[in-house]
């Protein structure tokens, strides 16, 4: 198998910037396309080695639900005498420190976790967190790509199928809902969007709404095609995730820190705004290393370019979807 790291010269960062950075919950899954990346270490191996040391932050949002960041995408945590239910399942090196953070919220053991898709940085926990107890409930997509071998073609990686206890237990295809902890959890699948796996989480009592990896709050996202992911597909997620909150919804992106409609909404226009942009250069028989030197992103840049996908990168995703 190839393995590759960023090319930092075209990404504009360093390897230990993207060391530091991969430690915090943004980080996970931000790699950039093939085109952009060198052949020396796997940024997977990379994320999970960084894992091992990341620090892990509690923030309690509202009602019973809290939010651990620092290991993967972000994880949601419902608390209550049903036991523990989480929303992803961090980076298996964490387990340490994720177990340190949940015992900060109670003595409940995790009985219940939700993969919002099939993403390493959202599942490599399942196994363990399994093996304590945990139900693990997802879309049937995400199922079916973690029991197979799985090819990432933009980060030149192949995924291995997952062990057994590794898989989700529980499957649906549109809709699914849960009572626990004194709360209804609605799980809702988006039409191909980052992904063909991906699902929102809703805390309905708190309105909190969970839309993992639709909403890179504050960074460019990574879209995954090998996968069915794509910017238009994107694009209908975030519309979708916008028509749906209120001012007074509390949002939990995939990677970012917690945010808000307006912040959601700017996230959804900076995407519209750059794809309209790359399509019409590329109707016009620009090749991609001409519209990268057009820079579309530009008046973007300083707010959502400053992590490991940068403009030239986001470009690119962008362009293969036009």
């Amino acid at each position: 198998m190839n393995t590759i790291i960023p090319n930092t010269k075209l990404l504009g960062i360093s390897r230990r910037h993207f060391l530091s950075t991969t430690g915090a919950a943004a980080a996970a899954a931000c790699l950039a396309p093939r085109q952009l990346l060198g052949k020396e270490a796997s940024p997977v191996d990379i994320i999970r080695e960084a894992a091992a040391t990341a620090e892990i932050t509690v923030t309690k949002l509202r009602g019973n639900v809290s939010v651990l960041e620092g290991s993967g995408g972000n994880i949601a945590v419902l608390t209550g005498r049903d036991g523990k239910l989480l929303v992803e399942a961090g980076i298996t090196a964490s387990r340490k420190r994720i177990t340190e953070a949940l015992a900060s919220l109670g003595p409940e053991p995790v009985k219940h976790l939700i993969n919002s898709h099939w993403h390493f940085d959202h599942t490599d926990g399942n196994e363990w967190l399994h093996s304590e107890g945990a139900e693990i409930i997802a879309h049937e997509n995400t199922r079916k790509r973690l029991s197979v071998d799985t090819r990432v073609e933009m980060w030149d990686f192949n995924f291995p199928a997952s062990p057994a206890g590794a898989l989700p237990t529980k499957v649906f295809a549109n809709e699914h809902e849960l009572h626990l902890n004194g709360t209804a959890i609605k799980l809702k699948y988006y039409p191909p969007a980052h992904t063909d796996s991906d699902i929102s989480v809703e805390f309905t009592n708190a309105d909190i709404l969970h839309v993992a990896d639709t909403w890179w709050n504050g960074y460019y996202p990574f879209i995954d095609y090998s996968t069915g992911g794509s910017i238009d597909g994107s694009i209908r997620a975030a519309e979708a995730n916008v028509a749906r909150v209120t001012s007074k919804t509390i949002i939990i992106p995939g990677h970012g820190p917690v945010g808000d409609k307006k912040q959601l909404s700017e996230f959804r226009d900076m995407l519209v705004t750059i794809r309209e942009k790359v399509a019409a250069l590329k109707k016009k028989g620009r090749s991609l290393d001409e519209i990268i030197a057009a820079k579309p992103t530009e008046p973007f840049d300083a707010k959502w370019g400053g992590f490991v996908i940068k403009p030239p990168a986001f470009v690119s995703l962008v362009y293969a979807g036009v």
